[in-house]
């Protein structure tokens, strides 16, 4: 059983929701990464998701679009994400790391050899935005026999036979992305996320997260009342932002908002 799947299954014993923060590795300092990244678990987080800078992220609004930016000022690669996740496994050996990014870096790579590196770094899974299941066959072999958990996206367009085909491909859990957009926008309809997930229930046993539109501990609270887990990205990241000349600030702030969101999600369920 993978630290994903370890993870959810205590949650659903506990019945409990799993909260997953994401930050960009190396926004706005490579320094920053490792320590906030400790900050967010002792705060409440359950599942991290770290997003590799990327120079074309197609997924993402002008918020996490900056953050790549300012990572990319460090030049930080996807080597050095590996390199940053390595130091955050010498503290902590539990909590689940998932890498969300692009295709290029890991193809450029080649998969066999980025799945054996990301494995010993300790990343429990990889999302890739821009790969879709029909031509993920070679990735998820490679993924699969690192022991490492694919993710897939599914959206409010995506139909029965898109369920299936993500359903089958996917491992860990399945990000259902909340609206018709890209990350950070404000377009949040709870009603239906909750039809559109007992509609994919239909097609998969995994646990299913909700992101891109989670802004406040508000709306975490809603999400986690029909979602198996919450993601939460843009409200962080721009607090983060707001920190950019006070490095040293950043993760007991964001570590806050976790804790916040941490407590409406417990209390509303």
């Amino acid at each position: 059983m993978s630290r994903i799947q370890q993870c959810f299954s205590e949650l659903k014993t506990q019945q409990r929701k799993a909260l997953i923060p994401f930050v960009t590795a190396g926004d706005p300092h490579p320094d920053v990464t490792v320590p906030l990244l400790h900050a967010m678990v002792a705060a409440g987080a359950d599942l991290l998701e770290i997003g590799v800078p990327f120079s074309d992220p197609m997924a993402d609004g002008p918020v996490i679009q900056a953050a790549c930016e300012r990572a990319l000022k460090h030049h930080v690669s996807l080597h050095q994400v590996l390199d940053m996740v390595r130091e955050f496994r010498q503290k902590d050996t539990a909590t689940p790391v998932i890498l969300m990014g692009y295709l290029n870096p890991v193809e450029v790579w080649g998969y066999n050899d980025f799945a054996t590196a990301a494995a010993a770094a300790g990343i429990d899974g990889v999302l890739t935005v821009d790969l879709p299941p029909e031509e993920a066959g070679d990735f998820t072999v490679a993924m699969q026999a690192a022991g490492i958990d694919t993710i897939f996206l599914l959206a409010p367009t995506s139909d029965e036979s898109r369920m299936r085909k993500v359903s089958a491909a996917a491992s860990g859990f399945i990000y259902y992305v909340s609206f018709k957009g890209v990350t950070g926008a404000n377009h949040l309809d709870v009603a239906s996320v909750s039809s559109k997930l007992n509609e994919l229930r239909q097609y998969t046993e995994l646990p299913i997260g909700v992101g891109f539109g989670v802004r406040d501990a508000e709306s975490a609270a809603q999400v986690a009342a029909v979602a198996d887990a919450v993601i939460v990205g843009s409200v962080l990241i721009k607090q983060l932002a707001a920190l950019v000349d006070q490095p040293d600030k950043i993760p007991a702030t964001l570590a806050a908002t976790v804790a916040e969101l941490r407590a409406a999600i417990d209390q509303g369920i």
